[in-house]
């Protein structure tokens, strides 16, 4: 079969592809992203192509559901976070900072689709054998359900799987495997689309769930075009420092179940262990008696996550003050203190200021924005804001302190961590009218004139 080279240039964020070198990419419109590829094409066949029969439509009612269809990982925070459970046919990419544990959670779960008695094949292509072995020995003990395979040819790869079908397979990872119909090197934009498509076909076709891991470039985002998110059916990040403990893993696109929800996991010396309660690991060594310091009750999908806040604020000594925010949006902050600034009169145009959330996690909710600017006053006028206090509520450019959804849930979660008051929009009362709450102290307030009154005097 004769071969067709010929000389394409891509472009990384989104994959468009040209025959000629652009300084914009009309597809993304983003600038000096395209790559030169040599790429070798078989004449008479395309990439991935396979026989198939020919498809009839079906009618809508004619589809059964199973809700029961899901298989479970085993481990409670993954279910959480894939909206239930691992679908069959599905493919998921798991993305996160090189050292972060992807390896190590797949195998974890590989470890316990095994244990209840599931055939998993897990695919390496970048570790030996014995590498995966000396990782498997501090994870625990491994059944015979589990088949490693250390190849990153997709052609071989593909063969192996028709021939013995496992119930989930493991890629580790996408920018190491190959596809023969595509002559530039692994790891290149057109060999990570054409690979994905492969493993894509073979997840749908012999509805074999399937697990890719992507490494991620300096920005934080999976590496090779930006299409490959756009094939897969679910992906997940891991967030976090490497260096630290704890990890966040987050959906960011999730065909089968809500983007909203989180898992929180701790690395340690036998893998990652589940964190059944995050509140209590976000809190741990908070300070008493310090200023600056609050808790804010965030919503993450279902659950109710306290988190600790924490501003710096102090005189600068430069003409232009600098802020800083880690752990939640900049720009954010930035109008936060412009709202306290016009309709608190307090003077922060001259003072550097710093808000970090605890805890590594990133939190962009807007029930977060009243911690936040009690936090900042609190740093400012050195006010200690009680350790069993809790705040949650939107603030607006008026000053306003806007409803938040789901504030019963934010309050028993409170209750049940064992805090004393809470510190809440005042249009949320209505809907805690029913609820029994009498064993905790609720502030309502209209804005934040009230909550900064409540911190200085006790009172609204």
């Amino acid at each position: 079969m004769a071969k067709e080279k010929k000389t394409v240039y891509f472009c990384q964020n989104c994959g468009y592809e040209s025959g000629k070198w652009m300084g914009q990419c009309p597809g993304c419109r983003q600038w000096n992203t395209f790559v030169e590829e040599v790429v070798s094409i078989k004449q008479g066949a395309q990439s991935g192509s396979r026989v198939r029969g020919a498809a009839a439509p079906v009618s809508l009612r004619e589809i059964s559901l199973d809700e029961n269809s899901r298989m479970k990982t085993g481990i409670g925070e993954l279910d959480r976070v894939l909206g239930g459970g691992i679908v069959p046919g599905s493919l998921t990419l798991v993305g996160g900072d090189p050292g972060i544990g992807k390896s190590t959670l797949l195998l974890q779960v590989c470890k316990q689709l095994s244990d209840a008695g599931r055939s998993v094949l897990y695919v390496s292509g970048e570790e030996s054998l014995q590498q995966i072995k000396m990782r498997a020995v501090r994870i625990g003990t491994f059944q015979d359900g589990l088949k490693l395979l250390c190849e990153t040819n997709l052609e071989t790869i593909r063969t192996c799987i028709e021939k013995e079908p496992p119930q989930a397979v493991v890629i580790d990872s996408i920018q190491t495997m190959y596809n023969e119909q595509v002559s530039s090197s692994p790891g290149s934009v057109s060999q990570v689309r054409e690979s994905t498509g492969v493993l894509l076909q073979i997840a749908k076709g012999l509805q074999v769930p399937v697990f890719i891991v992507g490494h991620v470039t300096k920005d934080g985002s999976v590496a090779g075009p930006r299409v490959l998110e756009h094939m897969v059916d679910t992906v997940l990040y891991f967030e976090g420092d490497r260096h630290a403990s704890y990890r966040i893993l987050r959906a960011v696109k999730n065909r089968f179940g809500s983007t909203n929800e989180i898992g929180v996991f701790e690395m340690r010396q036998e893998g990652l262990m589940e964190v059944k309660n995050p509140s209590e690991f976000m809190l741990d060594g908070k300070p008493e008696g310090a200023s600056g310091s609050v808790v804010a009750c965030s919503l993450e999908g279902s659950r109710p996550i306290m988190i600790e806040i924490q501003a710096l604020v102090c005189h600068s000594n430069f003409g232009i003050p600098r802020r800083t925010a880690n752990g939640t949006d900049f720009n954010r902050v930035n109008l936060l203190m412009a709202v306290l600034e016009k309709r608190a009169r307090m003077n922060l145009s001259s003072s550097d200021a710093y808000v970090n959330i605890a805890g590594g996690i990133k939190m962009t909710e807007p029930a977060v924005d009243l911690g936040i600017l009690l936090a900042i006053a609190s740093s400012q006028k050195d006010l200690v804001i009680s350790e069993k206090t809790v705040v949650f509520g939107e603030v607006g450019l008026s000053g306003e302190v806007r409803s938040v959804s789901m504030a019963d849930q934010r309050v028993q979660e409170a209750e049940k961590l064992g805090f004393e008051t809470v510190i809440l929009p005042k249009v949320c009362m209505k809907s805690l009218l029913s609820k029994n709450n009498k064993g905790i102290h609720l502030v309502p307030v209209e804005n934040i004139k009230d909550a900064i009154r409540f911190i200085e005097k006790g009172q609204v």
